[in-house]
């Protein structure tokens, strides 16, 4: 039998059973059919935050921001392309302080951008501080990982 992991749709947030040897082939969403992986960053609200972070067996890289913080639109593109990179080993998603005030303040956010690394639903690694490049956020990532 082959082994299996529960990966949290980015588009209806239902949490999906995939083989791992399929996370590859562009898995959809057995609810809403739509892909599993797109490489883009998901944008989470609370409520998909805890989906995300609790129920999936990936990684989850979150980056914390504001619309007026300048360093934040400036990483903005580098965080995109590293979803391409990352994926399907790494969920990469957004959540904007401005709407998510208590996940801001759950996870003592002090400045922005603040990158936070979630592994098994816990926190694993920290980076505050806007990282520019694709190539530095995925390695950044792996290291983290090991």
């Amino acid at each position: 039998m082959s082994e299996t992991r529960h990966i949290v749709c980015p588009h209806c947030h239902t949490t999906n059973r995939v083989k791992v040897d399929d996370l590859g082939h562009a898995p959809d969403c057995g609810s809403c059919h739509q892909p599993l992986f797109a490489g883009h960053p998901v944008a989470l609200d609370e409520a998909a935050f805890e989906r995300h972070i609790g129920r999936s067996e990936l990684p989850v890289l979150v980056d914390f921001w504001a619309p007026w913080c300048g360093p934040c639109r400036m990483m903005a593109p580098a965080f995109e392309q590293a979803a391409a990179q990352l994926e399907p080993q790494v969920r990469l998603a957004k959540v904007n302080t401005e709407d998510e005030q208590a996940l801001a303040a759950r996870f003592n956010i002090r400045s922005i951008p603040t990158l936070a690394l979630f592994v098994g639903g816990r926190e694993v690694a920290r980076q505050p501080g806007a990282m520019t490049s694709p190539a530095q956020i995925a390695a950044w990532v792996r290291q983290q990982l090991g």
